[in-house]
C-alpha cells in the first residue's frame, strides 16, 4: 500500500515567519494574499511571495495563500488578476472561500476550501470535491467520528485540519457580530474579535447570573497528543492556526508539531511525510511558552471538557507555581521551574481579573519586582507569559534544515567528474578536465573533507563521500572545493525543476448543491456566486449579510454552550437552571444579546435584542 503523504501546515503573516517556518519543519505554509484574505492585516506582496515560492520547493515544500473573504462584483476583476499573478510566481493552492472563483477564467492552480466555507459534513465535502476542490478545511468543531465519517464518504479528498491555535466560538464563515456591531465583517477580513468581549449574563426578569466575563471567549486548541488519532480518522493536513501571530511563536509552535509528528511516521509507515528534509533545532520546543489562553482539545472528543476562558482573552503562558509569601519587596514562589531577569508574570486575582508584572532581578525562587510590588493573595497560581531566556533563543538562528546527499567522485579519460545524489533521487553530475598529478599523501581524506564543507546550502553529507579513482592524484582542496559549488547549484536548479505543482483540472460537476435554498448565511456576495448555486441546483439565493442585514439573525453559531458551561445542561448534564430564559448577553456598551439553545443541533445561538 502506497503510504499517505501527511502535511504539517503552518501560517505565516509575513516573509520572515514564512521562512522559519519551513526551517522549522512546516510541509506547508500559508500566507496572505496582498489582497482579500481573511486576515486584512496580514496581507504578503507578491515579491515576497516569490521569495518564499522559491525557498520552499527547494524543500519540497508548498505554499498556499489565502484569497478567502468574499468578494463584491466590482472586485472580481482584480481578483483574477491577482490569482494569474500568483499562479505565475509558482505558488501551489489558493485557499478561498467564495465561488465566484469558479466562474472566473482562471489559470489550472489548485484550490482549498476554506473553512469559511463551513465544510462539515460528508455531502458537503462530496460536492466540493466534484467542483474540483483539492483539499478542504474542515470545520474546528468536529469530533473524531464526524472526521471520519467525510473521510469514509469521500477517500480520495485531502482533509485538512487545524490542530493549534486560537479558536472563533462561532462556526467559521457563520458570524455576523461584528459586521452587525461595528461594521468590520470577519468574512471581509476585518473580525473586531467581537467574542473576546466581557459580558454580563442576565436572564429574562433581569437578574445578574455572571457579571463581567469573557462568556464567549475560548481556550486555545492543542491536538499534539491526538495527531495519531487524526491520521487514523482520514486527516492529511495538520493545520496551525497564526497568521497574525509573531516569529517566535511559528518557530516554536511548528518546532513542536514537527517533532512529535515525525515520531508518528516513525511508527506507522502507512503515513509518509510530503516534503524533504531533516530539522535540528537550539531549543527545545514547548507549546505553553507560546500564546495561549490555556489549551482545550475543544470538541475532538465529544462535548466533555470546559472549552472556555471566561476569566481572560489573554494569554496565560506557563504554569510556574503558586505564591508562598510576600515580604519586602519580594514574592517568594513555590514551584521548581526557575524565573530569569526580564520574565513577565501574570496571576488571576479573588474575582478573576487579569493583572501581571515583569521581574527585575530573580535571588532563587525570590522575585523582584519591576516597579511596584503587587498585592497578590498566599497560594495563588502564577503563570510566566514572557520567558526571557526563550525568547533570546529565538530571536537568533534556532533551527536548520538539511537534505542528505551522496557523493561520488570518478576519474574520466580527460580528468575527473562529481556527482550528488539527494535524498529525493535528483542528480547533478559535472565533467572537469584536470591534469593528472601523482600526490605525494592520500587525498581521499581532504577530498571527503572538502566534499563535505556544504556550509549554507540547504544540503549535508550523510556519508563518506565515494571515490572511485585508479590512482592516486593530487586534488588541492580550493578545486575540489570549487567543483562542489558547482554541482551543489546544479543540484538545487534540479531540484527546484523537479518540484512540480499539481495541475488544477477543472470541469463542471456533477452533484446538485446538498441544500435547496440559500439564507445570508451562503455568503453571497456577487452575481457570479449567485449564478454558481442556482446553475447547481439552489432555488433561491438570498445576499450575504454584509449585503443586506437581516432583521432579527442569528449573529453567531456556536457548539460552546453557555447552559453546559454553567452546569445546566438538559441533555448531558440533565441539569436545571435556577433562571428564567431567554438568557441575554449584555455587553459593556448595553447592547444586549439574546441567547437561544438549539439541542437538537446542540447549537447555542446569539441574536440582537430587539
Amino acid at each position: 500500500m502506497t503510504p499517505r503523504p501527511i502535511e504539517l501546515l503552518a501560517p505565516a503573516k509575513n516573509l520572515e515567519c514564512g521562512l522559519a517556518a519551513i526551517d522549522h519543519g512546516a510541509d506547508a505554509v500559508y500566507l496572505g494574499a496582498p489582497r482579500f484574505g481573511a486576515r486584512a492585516a496580514a496581507g504578503n506582496s507578491l515579491e515576497d511571495i516569490t521569495t518564499l515560492v522559491e525557498y520552499a520547493h527547494t524543500y519540497n515544500a508548498r505554499i498556499y495563500v489565502t484569497v478567502n473573504t468574499i468578494l463584491k462584483d466590482e472586485e472580481l476583476a482584480e481578483t483574477e488578476r491577482l490569482v494569474r499573478s500568483l499562479y505565475d510566481i509558482g505558488v501551489d493552492a489558493l485557499i478561498v472561500q467564495d465561488m465566484a472563483l469558479l466562474r472566473l477564467d482562471l489559470p489550472p492552480i489548485a484550490l482549498h476550501a476554506s473553512t469559511q466555507m463551513d465544510n462539515r459534513t460528508p455531502e458537503k465535502v462530496r460536492f466540493l470535491a466534484d467542483e474540483g476542490f483539492r483539499q478542504v478545511v474542515l470545520a474546528r468543531e468536529l469530533s473524531l467520528a464526524e472526521i471520519r465519517r467525510i473521510h469514509e464518504a469521500c477517500p480520495q479528498t485531502p482533509l485538512e485540519v487545524f490542530v493549534h491555535g486560537a479558536l472563533c466560538v462561532s462556526f467559521s464563515g457563520q458570524c455576523y457580530a461584528s459586521q452587525a456591531c461595528f461594521g468590520r465583517s470577519a468574512n471581509r477580513g476585518e473580525c473586531a474579535q467581537f467574542c473576546r468581549l466581557p459580558f454580563t449574563l442576565v436572564d429574562a426578569d433581569g437578574k445578574t447570573i455572571v457579571r463581567d466575563k469573557h462568556l464567549l471567549s475560548l481556550k486555545d486548541l492543542n491536538q499534539s497528543d491526538r495527531l495519531e488519532q487524526l491520521l487514523d480518522a482520514g486527516v492529511s493536513s495538520l493545520k496551525i492556526e497564526g497568521r497574525l501571530k509573531d516569529v517566535s511563536y511559528v518557530k516554536n509552535v511548528t518546532a513542536a508539531y514537527r517533532l512529535r509528528l515525525d515520531e508518528v511516521l516513525s511508527r506507522r509507515k502507512e503515513y509518509t511525510r510530503s516534503s524533504s528534509g531533516s530539522c535540528r533545532y537550539t531549543f527545545t520546543p514547548q507549546l505553553d511558552k507560546s500564546f495561549s489562553r490555556g489549551f482545550t482539545h475543544y470538541f475532538l472528543s465529544g462535548r466533555g471538557e470546559d472549552v472556555a476562558s471566561f476569566d481572560t482573552p489573554k494569554s496565560l503562558g506557563e504554569a510556574m507555581g503558586t505564591l508562598k509569601e510576600q515580604r519586602n519587596g519580594s514574592l517568594t514562589v513555590a514551584g521548581v521551574k526557575p524565573f530569569h531577569n526580564g520574565d513577565g508574570v501574570c496571576y488571576l486575582d479573588e474575582q478573576g481579573r487579569l493583572h501581571g508584572f515583569r521581574v527585575n532581578r530573580v535571588e532563587n525562587n525570590r522575585l523582584y519586582p519591576a516597579g511596584e510590588t503587587p498585592r497578590i493573595k498566599p497560594r495563588t497560581p502564577l503563570f510566566r507569559n514572557y520567558d526571557q531566556e526563550f525568547e533570546k533563543l529565538l530571536s537568533r538562528k534556532s533551527a536548520e534544515r538539511k537534505i542528505s546527499l551522496h557523493w561520488r567522485l570518478w576519474e574520466t579519460s580527460f580528468g575527473f567528474a562529481l556527482s550528488a545524489e539527494d535524498e529525493d533521487g535528483c542528480r547533478a553530475a559535472l565533467s572537469f578536465p584536470y591534469p593528472k598529478e601523482a600526490a605525494r599523501t592520500p587525498q581521499a581524506g581532504n577530498i571527503r573533507a572538502q566534499l563535505a564543507k556544504l556550509g549554507n546550502t540547504p544540503f549535508e553529507a550523510k556519508e563518506e563521500a565515494e571515490i572511485d579513482v585508479a590512482g592516486e592524484w593530487f586534488l588541492p582542496a580550493s578545486v575540489v572545493a570549487d567543483w562542489r559549488r558547482q554541482v551543489t547549484d546544479r543540484l538545487l536548479t534540479v531540484r527546484r525543476l523537479h518540484c512540480r505543482r499539481e495541475a488544477a483540472v477543472r470541469k463542471p460537476g456533477k452533484l446538485p448543491y446538498p441544500a435547496a435554498s440559500l439564507t445570508y448565511l451562503g455568503n453571497v456576495m456577487n452575481k457570479e456566486a449567485r449564478r454558481f448555486y442556482l446553475e447547481h441546483g439552489v432555488s433561491s439565493v438570498a445576499p450575504a449579510y454584509e449585503a443586506e442585514a437581516v432583521a432579527g439573525a442569528a449573529l453567531m453559531f456556536c457548539r460552546h454552550c453557555l447552559r453546559y458551561s454553567l452546569g445546566w445542561c438538559p441533555n448531558y448534564q440533565k441539569g436545571r437552571s435556577p433562571y428564567r430564559e431567554p438568557y441575554f448577553l449584555v455587553a459593556s456598551d448595553g447592547r444586549r444579546f439574546r441567547l437561544a439553545f438549539d439541542c437538537k443541533n446542540c447549537q447555542m445561538k446569539v441574536y440582537a435584542a430587539e
